[in-house]
């Protein structure tokens, strides 16, 4: 007889909150105007996002992207455009932070629920270091978008 790990109740409720956000893709579109544009693509995949985001003084008005990919890139860009809007550049910095250290872990942090939100969902993706750009990429692209906005 074999005995087989117990199975983290929460990693079905991370994988349905991605496949949501997936098919839903909240914040997905141009914005107008926009203070900085990135475009980012994950050569090892293919995964394809343009994100913009509008700063209104320190705090980010709003944001839009439009990509392509697999459901984690999706699903991380539709959770980031949920979340950014009404943050202070900071805020979204240590978010993005926070995110990258997550995903970097290979599961070896505790993910900060009252900080990443819905980003959490990710926690699982970092025992996978080949889908860990794919989480990443729209989280970059904001960062570097509010580095050009710096500027």
């Amino acid at each position: 007889m074999t005995s087989q790990a117990p199975r983290d109740p929460l990693a079905g409720l991370y994988q349905e909150l991605i496949l949501e956000h997936a098919k839903r893709r909240e914040g997905e579109g141009a914005i107008e105007p926009f203070d900085a544009e990135r475009f980012l693509r994950n050569p090892t995949c293919g995964d394809e996002i343009r994100l913009r985001v509008r700063l209104d003084g320190d705090a980010v008005d709003a944001l839009g992207w439009e990509g392509q990919g697999c459901s984690i890139s999706q699903a991380s860009a539709s959770v980031l455009a949920e979340q950014a809007p009404g943050l202070t550049v900071a805020e979204a910095r240590q978010r993005i932070e926070a995110m990258r250290e997550l995903l970097r872990s290979r599961g070896g942090v505790e993910p900060d629920e009252a900080l990443l939100g819905d980003a959490v969902a990710f926690a699982g993706v970092a025992r996978f270091p080949m889908r860990v750009k794919c989480a990443m990429l729209a989280w970059v692209a904001l960062e570097e978008a509010l580095d050009q906005a710096a500027r």
